[in-house]
């Protein structure tokens, strides 16, 4: 096993308690229908008496909000349906005054169509930023650059139009998101 150095105690994360927290059915505060970060703030006594170590928050980023969250548009900042950056320090300060650990569930290996970012990836084959994402020419049948198949099955790269050429978006999702998964293009 794994230690810390300084003593013969396990790294918190070995052995604590991790409570994963889907924001938006978590805890409404504001009566809207939508969980948020306020409704967390006031269980976090509750979490405590649970016993938990660390809240592990699934994403509460700007997003359209087509996959749960996880097609982000914006890796710096709150969605507003959740709160907002104060609502979040206020969040952190709270939980770490009770004792707990917060992890934030952040995968950089894509981000949403609708991301700045990509949008200027595929407005040109120019752009600056067109290799921030993984763009490659078809075949010359103009079916997909390989054979790569994505985890829920079909291939693993999707045709635009205006630049024509195919961009990756492997993820790693299961079947359950097969009809979502253009929507999150890999960064390069």
């Amino acid at each position: 096993m794994e230690h810390n150095g300084q003593d013969n105690q396990a790294l918190w994360w070995q052995q604590g308690v991790i409570y994963q927290v889907y924001p938006r059915s978590f805890k409404d505060a504001n009566a809207d229908g939508t969980g948020d970060l306020q409704g967390i703030l006031s269980k976090l006594d509750y979490l405590t008496w649970l016993g938990v170590d660390a809240i592990w928050l699934s994403p509460i980023y700007p997003s359209p909000m087509i996959d749960f969250g996880y097609d982000i548009t914006n890796f710096t900042d709150i969605d507003p349906v959740f709160g907002d950056l104060a609502t979040f320090d206020s969040l952190v300060e709270q939980a770490h005054q009770h004792g707990l650990k917060v992890i934030m569930d952040y995968v950089p290996n894509h981000t949403s169509d609708q991301h700045p970012w990509f949008l200027e990836s595929r407005s040109s084959r120019t752009n600056p930023r067109r290799n921030w994402y993984v763009w490659a020419d078809p075949r010359p049948d103009g079916s997909p650059p390989n054979n790569w198949l994505g985890s829920w099955g079909g291939s693993a790269w999707e045709w635009d139009p205006t630049t024509r050429q195919y961009y990756l978006y492997v993820s790693g999702s299961t079947g359950g998101w097969t009809v979502y998964a253009s929507i999150r293009p890999n960064v390069s």
